[in-house]
């Protein structure tokens, strides 16, 4: 099924301001949240079908490389042109929009945020080279998080004895202050929210319910991502509380620069070192590729400097759609010792060329210009 266009799903025009997004998006995500249409499977999907959009439009690179390629020109960006998989995931990337929560805090009992019990999500920075990046991978990488207490399968009471309600707050976790209309709702600090009291801690994480653990996740790196993006790595975060479901992993992806290539949206670029007489007469000549080596005509006369397309041998989209080109810049080489044959061949050019005025020709009209 054919993705909508992002400009259509919010209902802006194309050149709309990011004050304009902010708007649509938020007037869609009122319409459509799953807490105000329990059950509907549609609301749900244009809910995230927004998130979608105004997460590319949103972002100025995103959002020049849709208008260009369409929704081929994001994918392998982070959630561009895959969507989001659960609401945790987009109040986790557009928490800002919403006031950290609030706004859905005044209309959806739930706080918009699904399981109130979930973990929190972790951050993870991590560097990889540009060809892991084009081609794609699978890291392996060792993460300090916390792992529910097995002694005491996170409860946090010692084996054999349980949380009582807590009497400062009856369980609900707040305690209110004031009468009438200005009632002050704060966090209860006998629990601290959690609504119980542990008389008697599990002594091995001391009444936390869990303890620091060192553990070995993998990775999947989706080929095509670009510097700088984010990736979630689901259920992979803090466990939750009371059954509750583990929090996200969020991996912020930098790529390490090339010494041969160099991105820019989908094309790369390669300087390649061709000689004077390559240049003067054409040639064919052997480049290397992101995919190995491959052959690249010089036309005759090529000019140093002069930019020649290797069409798709650039970097695939996500779904492999669309494929960029390499672009190869001809650097003239010159020789820095010469021998005394080419010695001799160099000076019957300069002059052959002396004779026939070329450079007397160029030096004439740069006088001229100033004349």
């Amino acid at each position: 099924m054919a993705k909508r266009d992002y400009y259509e799903i919010l209902g802006v025009e194309k050149g709309a301001s990011v004050e304009d997004l902010k708007k649509a998006y938020r007037k869609m995500a009122m319409k459509y949240h799953p807490d105000r249409n329990p059950g509907d499977k549609t609301a749900e999907g244009k809910f995230k079908e927004a998130a979608e959009a105004y997460e590319v439009l949103n972002d100025e690179q995103k959002r020049a490389r849709y208008d260009q390629y369409g929704h081929a020109g994001v994918e392998g960006m982070g959630h561009a042109g895959q969507g989001f998989s659960s609401m945790e995931d987009i109040f986790a990337a557009f928490g800002d929009v919403f006031g950290g929560g609030s706004i859905f805090d005044q209309f959806f009992s739930g706080g918009g945020r699904g399981d109130a019990n979930q973990g929190a999500s972790l951050k993870l920075g991590l560097e990889i080279t540009f060809r892991e990046a084009v081609a794609g991978c699978t890291k392996t990488i060792d993460l300090k998080r916390n792992e529910t207490c097995e002694t005491c399968t996170g409860s946090g009471a010692k084996p054999g004895t349980k949380a009582v309600t807590c009497r400062a707050c009856g369980g609900q976790g707040v305690v209110r202050q004031g009468q009438g209309f200005f009632v002050m709702q704060n966090t209860c600090p006998q629990c601290r929210g959690a609504g119980k009291i542990i008389p008697d801690p599990c002594t091995a994480c001391r009444g936390a319910g869990v303890i620091p653990k060192k553990v070995t996740i993998k990775v999947r790196i989706p080929s095509g991502i670009e510097d700088n993006s984010r990736l979630r790595v689901a259920g992979e975060g803090e466990p939750g509380r009371q059954g509750g479901s583990r929090g996200d992993l969020y991996v912020y992806v930098t790529v390490k620069a090339d010494p041969f290539f160099e991105r820019h949206d989908f094309d790369v670029v390669c300087k390649v070192p061709v000689t004077y007489a390559q240049a003067a007469m054409g040639a064919e000549i052997e480049v290397p590729t992101l995919s190995g080596t491959a052959k690249l005509k010089i036309p005759t006369g090529t000019q140093a400097g002069e930019v020649l397309r290797m069409r798709g041998q650039g970097i695939a989209s996500g779904q492999g759609s669309h494929k960029g080109d390499q672009l190869v810049v001809v650097a003239l080489s010159v020789p820095r010792k010469l021998t005394t044959r080419q010695q001799e061949l160099l000076k019957e050019l300069g002059e052959i060329e002396e004779a026939q005025g070329e450079q007397r020709g160029f030096l004439d009209r740069i006088k001229k210009m100033f004349e």
